[in-house]
């Protein structure tokens, strides 16, 4: 792609490294150049007057009894000042024609790659996708480059104009005086030249484990529930130690190198001051006099030794820094795939319509921990809320979950569903009450033994980079009782449905790319991975949403016929229930237990929920499994109570007769009224 003074850079396909196009940008630019060293000539008049002048003013004024004379080179070197400073400015103003236009460059490759979909891709396990890169590098990266190419140009151009100046002027005061000064200046230089390479392998290693850090703390982060309801935190840390003592020996490995470029500033800038005193009797006694001695110091303390200072630690620090970013725009158009698609590789994706029911029982994975105790799960009078003077979400509840049993938790959105898989995986702590999975504390003492037999399966299910068997054995033991064959994850994924996605990937040791994957999909291999997991308790909050019916029967049915498990389903759909033993119905603090066609019954809100699915003991046909619970789609209207001789409606919702606009909620959910909703437009039945 052409910039505005015709160079190219950004150029998609195939071309040249970083550094030839960093030359070919620099030769299309050599009028910049030129102009550049121009009023570099005229800034570095002031480092020659520097030490010349003050020789001159000494030699030809003071020493020699002539004031006017030491004045006027003093005035002189002074006038110098003020033309460098002069020169300063324009260079600035060339400066901006040289680097402006790298910057501009630069943006045009990240925003065409990043438009072109080169690195596209969703989000997941913390991995950015590609509009994350592309905001990260034209907010950072870019700015990292046009900043450290100004700054590596200014220093450079200025210690080769300084040196020029200061070498000139040694010259002519005493050329004796090089022999003192250039062998220390060049082996100083010939030391740090030679640490530049090992420096910016050992700056970008530095580099590339800072980032490592930062991407596993931002997965950690982002998956700090599921890692904890899995009991994971053990691998999980381990792994993020194991990058941070790499960040430490990276960073070790960079000050070593770091002491050579002292070393080297101390052989180019000090040691030269040093011979120059200690070589002075010698110098004097072979013509040098007395002010070219202190011109020369001037021009080793004042020019020399600071141009050297800044020259190494611009090269030392920026320059890798450079290489390492140039490195990383220059490769846009080739470091990512395709776009991602969301839905169109898994059938069980709420696409093409899946098996209905798994083909028939699969073999379970050996080494699942059975509960030593019954009931699986226990609440004993547990009360929950968001914050001190928040209203409890879970009151008093008291619950018992058989071992190997099944339950659905159904409820308006909001009410708590989420919350009461929180609080039994350990992931909420109660205000009051006690949670127990087999017997253990999910929370305070003793509760390290409870993470190891439950997991729980949120709706965004977490996948990270790596192969499939490595994503499905994540909660596995490597070795012993508990650690997974192939021929158990074949079956974990033919038991959920992954079996589509595991042939079209290549084979359990095929890679996994998070962003390429549907959420159906992901949602698959979470579900194998609990399966495979010794885990005896299994917690689907929402984990199948973005599955088809047919697909979250397989998978629920699944589950159910493991051995020795005990689920518990947060259900979205009506079929959820009706497959469960036994139905939850929250209802803020009014919560009912009980069979399907019970619940029927009993409760005007599971009614309500399930709409026009059916009456008590209605089978339901093979649309009823689409239903959402919670949906105001397909509700019954009006939801009568079965038997009911006085026609009452026992839930108020909207539509019913006399309804004026009101905004009515299921006990305490959502007591919320936005202005104008309720403005009655007369007394019902005329009262």
């Amino acid at each position: 792609m052409p910039d505005k003074k015709g160079g190219r850079i950004g150029v998609r396909g195939a071309r040249p490294g970083p550094y030839a196009e960093g030359i070919r940008f620099l030769r299309e630019r050599r009028r910049v150049l030129w102009r550049l060293a121009a009023w570099s000539v005229l800034e570095s008049g002031q480092t020659f007057l520097s030490g010349y002048a003050l020789a001159r003013a000494l030699d030809d004024g003071f020493l020699a009894g002539d004031r006017g004379i030491g004045l006027a080179w003093l005035g002189l070197a002074a006038l110098a000042v003020a033309l460098g400073a002069y020169g300063t400015g324009r260079v600035y103003r060339a400066m901006a024609a040289l680097v402006e236009p790298l910057r501009d460059a630069l943006v045009r490759r990240v925003v065409t790659h990043a438009v072109g979909g080169a690195g596209g891709g969703r989000t997941e396990g913390g991995r950015g996708g590609g509009g994350t890169t592309a905001v990260s590098r034209l907010t950072h990266q870019v700015e990292i480059a046009r900043d450290t190419f100004a700054g590596l140009v200014m220093v450079s151009r200025s210690f080769v104009f300084v040196a020029a100046g200061a070498l000139v002027g040694l010259f002519s005061l005493a050329p004796v005086l090089l022999l003192v000064v250039l062998p220390p200046l060049v082996l100083g230089l010939a030391l740090f030249l030679a640490t530049l390479r090992p420096m910016a392998r050992r700056q970008e290693a530095f580099l590339e484990a800072d980032e490592n850090i930062a991407e596993t703390l931002g997965a950690v982060a982002s998956g700090l529930r599921d890692i904890t309801a899995a009991g994971a935190e053990e691998p999980v840390g381990a792994d993020a130690g194991d990058r941070i003592d790499a960040e430490y020996r990276a960073a070790r490995a960079l000050a070593r190198w770091g002491v050579v470029r002292v070393v080297a500033i101390g052989v180019g800038g000090r040691l030269p001051v040093v011979l120059l005193l200690v070589a002075a009797p010698w110098l004097l006694g072979r013509g040098v006099t007395t002010g070219a001695l202190v011109g020369a110091l001037a021009y080793l303390q004042q020019s020399l030794l600071p141009a050297l200072q800044s020259l190494m630690q611009a090269l030392g620090t920026g320059g890798s820094r450079l290489a390492v970013v140039v490195r990383r725009l220059a490769g846009t158009a080739s470091d990512g795939g395709g776009a991602a698609s969301d839905g169109g590789g898994a059938a069980s994706d709420g696409g093409g319509a899946g098996p209905a029911l798994a083909p028939g029982p699969a073999a379970v994975p050996d080494g699942t921990v059975a509960c030593p105790t019954t009931p699986a799960v226990e609440l004993r009078a547990v009360t929950f809320a968001y914050g001190d003077r928040a209203a409890p979400v879970v009151e008093g509840l008291d619950l018992d979950v058989p071992a190997g049993g099944h339950l659905a938790v159904v409820g308006p959105s909001g009410i708590g569903k989420s919350t009461l898989a929180g609080l039994i995986a350990g992931l909420l702590e109660p205000r009051s009450g006690e949670v127990r999975v087999c017997g253990e504390p999910v929370r305070g003492f003793g509760a390290v033994g409870a993470a190891a037999l439950r997991v729980l399966i949120p709706q965004e299910a977490y996948v990270f980079s790596g192969t499939l068997a490595d994503n499905l054995r994540y909660l596995c033991p490597q070795a012993g009782p508990g650690a997974r064959t192939d021929a158990e994850l074949t079956a974990a994924a033919e038991a959920v449905g992954l079996d589509v996605l595991l042939s079209r990937l290549g084979g359990p040791y095929a890679d996994v790319d998070p962003g390429a994957l549907s959420a159906g999909e992901r949602q698959l291999i979470a579900l194998a991975r609990a399966y495979l997991s010794p885990a005896p308790v299994v917690l689907l909050d929402e984990a199948t949403c973005h599955l088809d019916p047919a697909a979250e029967a397989r998978a629920e049915r699944a589950f159910a016929r493991r051995p020795g498990t005990t689920l518990i389903v947060i259900a979205h759909r009506v079929s959820s229930a009706r497959r469960a033993e036994r139905v939850l119905v929250m209802d803020g603090r009014q919560t009912l237990c009980g069979r399907h066609a019970e619940l029927l019954e009993r409760s005007p809100l599971y009614r309500d929920l399930a709409g026009s699915w059916g009456g008590p003991g209605s089978s339901g046909g093979p649309g009823d499994s689409v239903h959402l619970l919670g949906a105001g789609a397909g509700a019954s209207d009006p939801a009568l109570a079965p038997r009911d001789a006085d026609g009452v409606h026992p839930v108020a919702r909207p539509g019913l007769p006399g309804d004026g606009g009101h905004v009515v909620a299921y006990g305490p959910v959502g007591q919320m009224q936005a202005a104008g909703d309720l403005g009655d437009r007369g007394a019902f039945g005329g009262q």
